[in-house]
């Protein structure tokens, strides 16, 4: 079972489910600018005047920096973020290398850039779900954002939150709320 097909379901339409794929290397700078113009091209396709958008892993600081340093929060209804890493991760230590490991890495510039002020801004309704069984994201308190309804799940693997109808339906719920 994946995200879309949960949302398929429910009676979403091809047609009003998008996937946005960014560079899992690059920067996360450069993948929320990329996130602010496939939104822009998914609004003027669609008509609607707001999106919602669902992240899962390093994509909660894709989002939550395309919503609090590029003005997205205009255009977006609801934020889901699934074992987001929304406050970094230690497991980033391990690929150093890459640029987006240097961000997500706790206490980097991009964490702190990301973490200063409102960590839920505008009129976006955030929910998060974490788990202690995450696994990659560490500590798993990492997810949980102030002002957002953060989802504690007993035990959830960082890959299976993807997989868990459970949760699926649950994401499904809020974004139609």
């Amino acid at each position: 079972m994946t995200a879309q097909s949960v949302f398929r379901a429910a009676g979403y339409s091809g047609s009003e489910l998008f996937a946005y794929e960014y560079n899992s290397y690059g920067s996360n700078v450069a993948n929320a600018q990329g996130l602010a113009a496939f939104v822009s091209r998914v609004k003027a396709q669609t008509g609607a005047s707001k999106v919602d958008i669902v992240n899962h892993s390093m994509g909660g600081l894709v989002s939550l920096w395309y919503l609090k340093q590029l003005g997205g929060t205009a255009n977006v209804a609801h934020l889901a973020s699934l074992a987001g890493a929304n406050h970094g991760t230690t497991a980033a230590g391990a690929c150093l290398v890459f640029v987006t490991c240097q961000q997500m890495y706790p206490g980097s510039l991009f964490i702190a850039t990301l973490s200063a002020g409102d960590e839920t801004p505008g009129s976006v309704v955030y929910r998060t779900w974490y788990s202690p069984c995450d696994g990659v994201i560490l500590p798993y308190t990492s997810t949980v954002l102030s002002g957002a309804t953060n989802t504690y799940v007993a035990c959830e693997n960082h890959l299976t939150y993807l997989t868990d109808t459970s949760i699926l339906s649950q994401v499904r719920a809020f974004v139609s709320s």
